[in-house]
């Protein structure tokens, strides 16, 4: 009987001593400015890693900033997630500036890499424009409180979250550790991950003991839908796509039925519209815009002398300076895309309405009017009192003539009724 039982209870451990539990860890990479695509590649790996029963979603963060409305979606996204949430600032020269310090202390888990920097979070009148003294103030003390509560539910440093955004100051990655800004400093991922090992973190669904070290790592990138729209976002991207759309447009216009130019200006002002609602678009910019393309179609039709395309070039390029409004670099159209773009864009102009133009004034050379002026020859003899044969373009048509022209002349072409030309002499000799 005592071994009976002994027997049963080494087989109750044996499955204990042979297991070892590993941990899997879900990665994802947050680059660039903190925009409406970031808020759902962030928020979808979130649903992702805890449908996975993942023991913790990393996100390596580099930003500086972005969009105030996004941000919040993100930092509501992490503090409502089950999973552990761990944000890496890295690689080294990475840095969580803005929107990105709000990211940064709202994680279970914050660190950084060596090398990197967090701060500068002060609220800017992003959608353009200034704001006034009183605005300006609201937003601060709203960006202020709210990143206190951030700092002060992970238990992080709230004065200097607080002077982030008031002072916009910034730190490095040791200093953070020492202002209890973040919780450490890891040299690269299987260090964090390590360092991470046995910490216990506060979720919506109770407290957890992070199981990070060795564990199975499963790296998620963004897909191609979301790749695309992140490209577009890019506010030089959304200004070239507004300008390719302007261009199949007006190539349509004046040559109505060419259909490729219409179908593809139509896509880029479709997707340069999706990126203008997530950028800081000034709409007197988008309005010089379009009044530079109205312009440039009436070159072709009202007699100016070039000075609707001059107008339209100075719109262009002021629409061009003024469509994003922000005092935010990596917010606006950089110079050294936009002067390229509008000389090349008004060359092309000036070239399309002139071989229109040209093509319009020059001689008709299809139907009736195109038999009119030309030479050919007499086969037959003319006169006025009765009618004979010319060849023209290789063609033999009726023809009469108020003079006498033999065989063999040379004729012009003066009218035509019906299938009968009315011709007289040419003064080239015959051939």
């Amino acid at each position: 009987m005592k071994k009976a039982i002994f027997f049963l209870g080494l087989l109750a451990i044996l499955p204990s001593l042979g297991s070892t539990e590993v941990g899997q860890v879900s990665v994802i990479r947050a680059d660039g400015v903190v925009n409406p695509v970031m808020a759902e590649f962030i928020e979808k790996n979130l649903e992702k890693a805890a449908a996975e029963g993942a023991d913790a979603l990393v996100i390596e963060l580099d930003t500086p900033g972005g969009l105030d409305t996004s941000m919040r979606l993100i930092v509501k996204s992490i503090l409502n997630s089950p999973v552990p949430v761990i944000v890496f600032v890295s690689p080294g020269g990475a840095r969580a500036a803005s929107a990105g310090v709000f990211i940064t202390l709202s994680a279970h888990i914050a660190a950084m890499a060596p090398g990197t920097n967090i701060g500068a979070a002060h609220p800017v009148a992003i959608s353009g424009g200034s704001m006034d003294e009183t605005m300006e103030s609201k937003v601060a003390n709203d960006a202020a409180a709210y990143i206190r509560s951030l700092a002060e539910k992970r238990g992080r440093n709230a004065d200097w979250a607080e002077k982030a955004v008031r002072e916009s100051v910034s730190v490095t990655e040791s200093v953070a550790v020492e202002e209890r800004i973040i919780d450490f400093v890891a040299p690269d991922l299987a260090g964090l991950l390590e360092q991470a090992e046995g910490r216990e973190v506060s979720t919506i669904s109770g407290t957890r003991i992070l199981k990070t070290k060795g564990a199975k790592i499963e790296r998620h990138e963004m897909s191609a839908r979301l790749k695309l729209l992140d490209v577009i976002s890019n506010p030089n991207i959304a200004y070239l796509l507004m300008l390719a759309g302007i261009i199949g447009l007006y190539i349509e216009l004046t040559n109505p039925g060419v259909i490729f130019p219409g179908v593809a200006g139509a896509i880029c002002l479709i997707l340069a519209f999706y990126a203008l609602q997530t950028l800081p678009v000034n709409y007197a910019g988008v309005l010089l815009i379009v009044l530079a393309l109205v312009l440039f179609i009436m070159e072709i039709k009202v007699t100016s002398y070039g000075l609707l395309t001059v107008g339209g070039i100075i719109a262009l390029l002021a629409g061009s300076l003024l469509l994003f409004d922000s005092p935010l670099p990596f917010l606006r159209v950089s110079l050294s895309v936009i002067l390229p773009t509008v000389v090349v864009m008004s060359g092309f102009i000036v070239i399309v309405s002139y071989l229109v133009i040209r093509a319009q004034k020059s001689p008709v050379t299809t139907g009736q009017e195109g038999m009119l002026g030309i030479e050919g020859t007499a086969i037959t003899d003319l006169g006025p009192d009765h009618a004979g044969q010319v060849s023209v373009h290789g063609e033999i048509w009726q023809a009469r003539s108020t003079e006498r022209i033999t065989a063999g002349s040379r004729i012009i072409t003066e009218a035509i009724h019906g299938l009968t030309l009315y011709v007289k002499s040419s003064p080239q000799p015959p051939e």
